[in-house]
C-alpha cells in the first residue's frame, strides 16, 4: 500500500491517537470544574506534540487556552484535538474560539459540539469562518462519556447519576441490623476512592449515616484536596451532631438536604458547625428525588455519585434516575439475615434501564459496569 491512500490512513490513525491523549488530559479534571466540563486539548505541529492542557480546577483556564499557552507560537500552523467544541460566547473568560483563531492554528479536530445553546455549533462555525479546517467526531463516543455530566445538566436540569454498590456473594450488601461489614478488598476500596475524587458530590440517605458513620472522603495519597461535596439526605435533620461528617464540616464541604417541616433548633446546631442545610419538597414523608437533583445542578453540581444503602438505590431506580452503576461483586458470605442489595423486582428494573457495559477483576473482587443504551 503507498500513496495517498496510505497516508490518509496514517492521517487518521495520528488523529485518533492525539485524540485519545487530549481524552486522558480532560480526565484529570474530572470532578474538580464544575459547573464546566472536563475538556483536554493538545496542540500538534508537524507530528510534535507542543501544547497541552485540560481544565483547570474550578472550570478555568479552559483547556484550549492552556495547551495554546504553553504552545505560543508554535501553535501557529499547527492542529489542536479538543474533546468539546471550543466555547464562542462570554461568559468569565473570552471565547475559546478567539483565542484559537488568535493563535494561528491552521486545523481543529473537536471529538463534539457542545449541547451548551450558548455555543451549539456556534465554536466550530467561528473557527470555519476564519479559514480553519474543522473535524468533528473523532473520539465522540468516549467524549460523551467524559461530558456525560455536563450533557446530563444541559439536557435534563440534573446531574449524572452514578450508583456504587458492594454486594457479598449472596447478594447482601451489610450484616444484620445494617450493621457495616467488610465485603470487598484493599483494591475496590482505592478505586472507589479514585471514584469519589472524579465526582463533583457524593450522596447518601441519613439511615447510611447512622448505620455507617462514614466519613465519605477521598483518602489516597495525597488526593485529599479532591474530595466531592458530600450531600445527606435527611427530610428530620436526624443527623448526629458528633457524627464524622459533621465534625469535619469545616474541612471538606458538607450539605444536609432536609424538608420545610424539619426541626429549626436543629437546622441552627448545623448550621453553627458549618453545615450547609437546604430544604426542598417532601411528600409522604421522604424527600422528593426529582427535586434534590435539580437542587444539586443549580449549584452547578454535573456528576453525583450514590453511595448510600438499598433504600436510596431502590428509590433512584425506581425513580429512573440512575444514568450509570458500578457493581462490585465480592465472594464474602454474609448470611441469610444480612440486607439485601435489591429486590427482584428493583434488580429487574435496573436491567431493563441499564445495559452491562464491562466486567474486569479487581483483586479478588469483580467490578460490573451498567449504563443506559
Amino acid at each position: 500500500m503507498s500513496g495517498p491512500f496510505r497516508l490518509n490512513i496514517e492521517a487518521a490513525a495520528d488523529d485518533q491517537r492525539f485524540m485519545a491523549l487530549a481524552l486522558s488530559l480532560g480526565r484529570r479534571g474530572l470532578g474538580r470544574t464544575s459547573p464546566n466540563p472536563a475538556v483536554g486539548a493538545i496542540v500538534v505541529r508537524d507530528g510534535e506534540i507542543v501544547g497541552r492542557g485540560w481544565t483547570q480546577p474550578g472550570g478555568r483556564p479552559h483547556a484550549e487556552i492552556e495547551a495554546l499557552r504553553r504552545a505560543g507560537a508554535a501553535a501557529r500552523g499547527a492542529t489542536l484535538y479538543v474533546t468539546l467544541e471550543p466555547c464562542s460566547h462570554h461568559g468569565k473568560s473570552p471565547p475559546c474560539a478567539d483565542a484559537v483563531i488568535t493563535a494561528g492554528v491552521s486545523r481543529v479536530v473537536s471529538a463534539m459540539e457542545d449541547p451548551n445553546p450558548e455555543v451549539a455549533g456556534a465554536g466550530h462555525a467561528r473557527l470555519r469562518d476564519a479559514g480553519i479546517a474543522v473535524e468533528i467526531g473523532i473520539g465522540a463516543a468516549l467524549a460523551s462519556r467524559d461530558h456525560a455530566g455536563h450533557i446530563r445538566r444541559l439536557k435534563d436540569g440534573r446531574p449524572h447519576v452514578m450508583l456504587k454498590l458492594a454486594i457479598s456473594a449472596d447478594g447482601k450488601v451489610a450484616a444484620a441490623g445494617r450493621r457495616p461489614i467488610a465485603i470487598t478488598g484493599e483494591r475496590v476500596r482505592d478505586r472507589v476512592h479514585l471514584l469519589r475524587a472524579q465526582h463533583d458530590a457524593i450522596i447518601i440517605g441519613i439511615g447510611t449515616v447512622l448505620a455507617d458513620d462514614p466519613l465519605l472522603t477521598c483518602r489516597l495519597p495525597g488526593m485529599a484536596k479532591n474530595s466531592p461535596l458530600r450531600v445527606v439526605l435527611d427530610g428530620g435533620l436526624r443527623l448526629p451532631k458528633e457524627s464524622r461528617l459533621v465534625r469535619t464540616a469545616r474541612d471538606t464541604p458538607l450539605l444536609v438536604i432536609t424538608g420545610d417541616g424539619a426541626p429549626r433548633a436543629a437546622e441552627s446546631a448545623l448550621r453553627r458547625q458549618a453545615v450547609d442545610v437546604v430544604q426542598t419538597i417532601q411528600m409522604a414523608a421522604k424527600l422528593d428525588l426529582a427535586a434534590v437533583l435539580k437542587l444539586l445542578a443549580a449549584r452547578g453540581i454535573t456528576r453525583l455519585m450514590v453511595e448510600g444503602g438499598p433504600t436510596l438505590a431502590a428509590a433512584l431506580i425506581a425513580a429512573d434516575l440512575v444514568d450509570e452503576a458500578i457493581l462490585f461483586h465480592s465472594g464474602v458470605v454474609i448470611g441469610d439475615d444480612g440486607v439485601k442489595a435489591f429486590e427482584s423486582q428493583t434488580l429487574a428494573t435496573l436491567g431493563r434501564r441499564l445495559t452491562r457495559v464491562a466486567s474486569e477483576p479487581v483483586g479478588s473482587d469483580r467490578q460490573d459496569t451498567y449504563e443506559r443504551g
